[in-house]
């Protein structure tokens, strides 16, 4: 479990901190550091159980045969005693926010469970991946908005007309992380498609081979820019131009990927840093706080 995989989910937490702070005027530290606690945790907890169930897949994988786990540098029972640390942290997280927060925990582990054993049946585990880390801005949202109004942050609707209080938003948003990280992780999973074929794993690339792969990228990346785009939490340009920006820099590597010997590493990068711009721009955003848009 390495920390620069925690910094994918970061920034869409902190984004769905913000605009719910923005939105409802409420949000202060002590519920940054609990939903930054319940956040991590649930990072980890995903991260761990990958690793649990996953572990004879890892271990005939010529990449990931040193891991912990696999290579039996680590009980099974310290990886379990490590993934009931990270739901602790989790639920102490939810706890300390609100009863909602605390009473939708089940949803990310739910999710978390399902995806190890996803690959093993269908090449759509790279979109449940996305729904995974889709689930972060959510999370965060949710955690503010209900201190104002309950279930009904989720349930209930606007006064202005008859959408949910989460749909002009956090929905495209969150739909926005799901397809940002499922494109990543088509292309990741370049690195395994060899092991995958003969361990009978499915993913994208070893079903439908590197061009379909490439192309898939492009389209889930445009599709995600419009997405952030069509979600602009401050109707400003600069989130705008954020998610554009970093889309095309996302095909740029992608399309360029032979000509670079560490693909995947420029691939890691670029996408990590994705979120961080964004962040980066809401920040500005907020800061200017003058609409260019109608």
């Amino acid at each position: 479990m390495k920390v620069e995989h925690t910094l994918f989910s970061l920034p869409f937490v902190l984004i769905g901190f913000l605009i719910a702070a923005r939105q409802f005027g409420e949000g202060g530290g002590f519920d940054l550091a609990w939903i930054l606690l319940a956040a991590v945790g649930a990072r980890g907890l995903a991260m761990a159980l990958n690793r649990i169930i996953d572990r004879k897949v890892d271990a005939a994988n010529p990449r990931t045969k040193g891991r912990h786990l696999a290579s039996g540098s680590m009980s099974l029972r310290t990886a379990w005693g490590l993934a009931a640390a990270f739901l602790a942290m989790l639920l102490v997280g939810a706890v300390m926010l609100n009863t909602v927060a605390l009473m939708m925990a089940w949803l990310p582990v739910l999710t978390f469970v399902a995806y190890p054993y996803m690959k093993r049946f269908t090449w759509l585990c790279h979109f449940w991946l996305g729904l995974c880390l889709g689930l972060a801005p959510a999370g965060a949202w949710v955690a503010v908005a209900a201190d104002v109004h309950g279930w009904a942050a989720i349930t209930g609707m606007q006064t202005t007309d008859t959408a949910f209080l989460w749909r002009p938003t956090i929905l495209p948003l969150s739909l926005g992380v799901a397809l940002w990280i499922a494109a990543f992780d088509l292309n990741y999973a370049r690195m395994d498609e060899e092991s995958d074929k003969a361990q009978g794993i499915h993913s994208f690339p070893s079903r439908f081979g590197p061009t379909a792969t490439s192309a898939t990228t492009v389209v889930l990346t445009v599709v995600w820019c419009v997405l952030f785009s069509i979600a602009n939490p401050v109707d400003n340009l600069w989130f705008v131009a954020a998610s554009v920006t970093m889309g095309v820099a996302n095909v740029a590597v992608v399309l360029r990927m032979e000509h670079w010997k560490d693909f995947q590493r420029m691939l890691f990068r670029t996408s990590m840093l994705t979120g961080w711009v964004l962040l980066v721009a809401l920040f500005i955003a907020y800061a200017v706080d003058v609409p260019v848009l109608d």
